[in-house]
C-alpha cells in the first residue's frame, strides 16, 4: 500500500510538468535575421515604404496574391503596388505566429516560412514563402498570401467561388 501511495504521489508531482507546452523550436543563428527581414517587410508595407518593401525581395522574386490571377514577377508587382505606396496607401499585416524551416543543405542559405497574419481589411491571412541568403543577406524569393478557410465553411466558400467563376470567365493563362 505504501509503494502504491508513493507511486501516486510521484505521478501527482510530475503532472504539472507533463501538462506544460512543448519546448520551443530550436532557433538557429540565422533565424533571427529571417524574422527581422519578414518583420521589416510587413512594417514597410504598413507605412507604404516601397523602397524597403521591394528591397526585401530577390531580383527574380515572385509574389502570389489571394486572387487566382495574382502571380507577379517583382517588376509586375512593383508596377501594381507603387502607385498605392506613392499615395501613402500601404497594407497592414501583423504577424501572430511564424515558423521558419531551413533546407537541409550545406550552405544553410535556403529556408521557408509560414506566418499567420491579422489584417484590418482581410482578417486572418497566411503568408508563406521561400527566403535565400546571398551576399547582401536574406531576401524573399517567393511570397504567397492566402486567406485560410475554416473547414466548417469550406464547401460554402467553394460554392460561392464556383458561382462567381461561372459569371466571370477568366482569360487563358499567359
Amino acid at each position: 500500500m505504501r509503494s502504491m501511495l508513493g507511486l501516486l504521489f510521484a505521478v501527482a508531482l510530475s503532472a504539472p510538468a507533463l501538462a506544460q507546452d512543448p519546448p520551443p523550436l530550436i532557433v538557429t543563428p540565422e533565424e533571427p535575421a529571417i524574422h527581422r527581414l519578414l518583420d521589416g517587410f510587413n512594417a514597410a508595407a504598413a507605412r507604404a515604404d516601397g523602397e524597403a518593401y521591394f528591397g526585401a525581395f530577390t531580383p527574380n522574386a515572385v509574389f502570389v496574391g489571394t486572387d487566382i490571377t495574382e502571380r507577379w514577377t517583382l517588376a509586375e508587382f512593383r508596377a501594381f503596388a507603387e502607385p498605392y505606396f506613392a499615395e501613402g496607401k500601404g497594407w497592414t499585416y501583423t504577424p501572430t505566429r511564424r515558423r521558419v524551416t531551413f533546407a537541409d543543405i550545406e550552405c544553410g542559405c535556403v529556408a521557408w516560412f509560414e506566418e499567420d497574419l491579422q489584417s484590418p481589411s482581410y482578417g486572418t491571412t497566411r503568408g508563406t514563402g521561400v527566403v535565400v541568403k546571398g551576399a547582401d543577406g536574406w531576401r524573399i524569393a517567393q511570397y504567397v498570401l492566402t486567406i485560410p478557410i475554416p473547414n466548417d465553411i469550406a464547401k460554402d466558400v467553394v460554392a460561392d467561388i464556383k458561382a462567381w467563376e461561372a459569371e466571370h470567365p477568366r482569360p487563358a493563362p499567359h
